[in-house]
C-alpha cells in the first residue's frame, strides 16, 4: 500500500469505530430486550412510548415481511453490498466530516440489522412510539442510526457545492 493509500486508511478507522460503536449499541440493546420482553410484549414507559419486542422478517415498515422467506437472504445481500459501498465511500473520503458521519451511522445500522437476519431470520425491533390511536411502526437502535445517517447525507447533499 503507498503512503496515500496508508494516510486514507488510518484518517478513516474513526468512521468504523463509529460504525463499531453502533453495531455494539444495538445489539446490547436487543440482547437487552430480549432477555426482558418476551414477543408481543408491550411495557408502556410514558403515554406516546412503550417497548415491545417484534420480529420484523421484512424490511422498512414490515415491507414484505409476510413473503415467504425469500426475503431474509435477499435484504442480507442487499446490506452486505450496502456495507461495502459504504466502506468504500468512508475509505475515499475520510476528511468529509458530515458526509462521514452519516455513512458511518448507516453502516453501522446496516450491520447490526444484517447481525439480526442472520442469527434469527428477521429484524428484533422493540421501540413503539404512538400518539392518538395511530402507531408508528417498531423500530431500533440500528434503525435510528440509519435515520439519522440518511438525514445527515442529505443535509451534506444540500450543504456541499463540489
Amino acid at each position: 500500500m503507498d503512503p496515500a493509500s496508508r494516510a486514507r486508511a488510518l484518517s478513516a478507522l474513526p468512521w468504523y469505530g463509529i460504525a463499531a460503536l453502533v453495531v455494539a449499541a444495538d445489539r446490547a440493546s436487543k440482547l437487552a430486550m430480549l432477555g426482558w420482553l418476551r414477543p408481543g410484549d408491550a411495557v408502556e414507559l410514558t403515554g406516546f412510548l412503550n417497548l415491545v419486542l417484534v420480529f420484523n422478517r421484512g424490511a422498512a415498515f414490515s415491507f414484505l415481511a409476510a413473503a415467504p422467506g425469500w426475503q431474509t437472504p435477499l435484504f442480507s445481500a442487499i446490506a452486505l453490498v450496502a456495507a461495502g459501498v459504504v466502506s468504500w465511500m468512508l475509505w475515499r473520503r475520510p476528511g468529509r466530516r458530515l458526509l462521514c458521519a452519516g455513512l458511518a451511522l448507516v453502516l453501522g445500522g446496516a450491520l447490526g440489522n444484517l447481525w439480526d437476519r442472520v442469527a434469527w431470520g428477521a429484524v428484533a425491533d422493540f421501540v413503539d412510539v404512538h400518539a392518538y390511536g395511530w402507531h408508528w411502526p417498531a423500530f431500533n437502535v440500528a434503525d435510528s442510526a440509519i435515520t439519522v445517517g440518511a438525514a445527515l447525507l442529505i443535509a451534506e447533499g444540500f450543504l456541499r457545492r463540489d
